[in-house]
């Protein structure tokens, strides 16, 4: 099974990566009016996103976190994606539980108004989970 701090980070990187790729096609399905595709990769990314919390939680409960060790305007900029990421990750969690309950109650007017805040909050979250996994971890 391998060292757990070796294989864990890149697992849980990969199911916030899946996630936000699923939000994606969600959002091209959509746009192309094909509901039920759109329902579906939105449901994955939902399972994926909730699956990345769980061992993210368990990954900080068995491993701690991991301290940066960049300096300069490299930790500035990590500094400002993790502040970003944390802040926009917690409030993330209601936005994508009110809207999904909002389309799942067939309440669609305001499952897209709040799905149009949601989206670009869910892709830059993923998206800079990503670079801060690879700023911690790059060799």
């Amino acid at each position: 099974m391998g060292d757990i701090a070796t294989w864990l980070p890149p697992l849980n990187t990969a199911l916030i990566v899946i996630s936000g790729v699923a939000v994606l096609c969600g959002y091209a399905f959509i746009k192309r009016r094909d509901v039920a595709r759109h329902r579906a990769s939105m449901l994955v990314a939902t399972v994926f996103a909730g699956l990345f919390l769980v061992v993210y939680v368990a990954r900080w409960v068995l491993l701690g976190s991991k301290p940066f060790v960049g300096e300069g305007t490299v930790r500035a900029i990590y500094l400002f994606l993790l502040g970003t990421h944390i802040v926009l990750a917690i409030a993330l969690g209601p936005m994508v539980l009110v809207t999904l309950a909002r389309a799942l109650r067939g309440r669609f007017d305001m499952h897209r108004t709040l799905a149009r805040r949601t989206l670009p909050v869910w892709l830059y979250v993923a998206a800079s989970g990503w670079a801060i996994y690879w700023m911690l971890h790059q060799r």
